[in-house]
C-alpha cells in the first residue's frame, strides 16, 4: 500500500527496510564491521563512531514514527471524505426513489 502525501510516497516496505538496518550488527565499530562506510568518523570506529551510529538510527528512528504518523492521518482524511460521499449519495438516491414515486402516481 503505497500513499501520496505532500509530494512524498509512504510505503510499508520502507518501514520494513528501516527495521532491518537496526539489525546489521554493531553499528559504528567501524568499516567492513557491520558499520559500513557512511564517513570519516564512523569509519574510523570508536565512541565517536558509535555515537554517530546512534544519533543516525534516532534519526530514522524518528522519522519513520513521523512518516507513519502522516499515514495514519491521511487514513483518518481519506476515511471522512468517503464517509461523506456515502451521505452524499444515499441523499441522492433517496431523492431519486421519491421522484420515481412522484411519476408513479401521476
Amino acid at each position: 500500500m503505497n500513499s501520496i502525501r505532500n509530494g512524498r510516497v509512504l510505503s510499508l516496505n520502507t518501514v520494513k527496510n528501516l527495521r532491518f538496518m537496526s539489525q546489521l550488527g554493531d553499528l559504528g565499530s567501524g568499516a567492513g564491521k557491520g558499520g559500513g562506510g557512511g564517513g570519516s568518523i564512523r569509519k574510523a570506529g570508536g565512541a565517536f563512531g558509535k555515537a554517530e551510529a546512534a544519533k543516525e538510527e534516532e534519526f530514522f528512528y524518528k522519522k519513520q514514527r513521523e512518516q507513519l504518523k502522516e499515514l495514519k492521518t491521511h487514513l483518518h482524511d481519506e476515511i471522512t471524505f468517503h464517509e461523506e460521499q456515502i451521505k452524499r449519495h444515499q441523499e441522492a438516491i433517496a431523492r431519486h426513489k421519491e421522484g420515481v414515486k412522484k411519476l408513479d402516481t401521476q
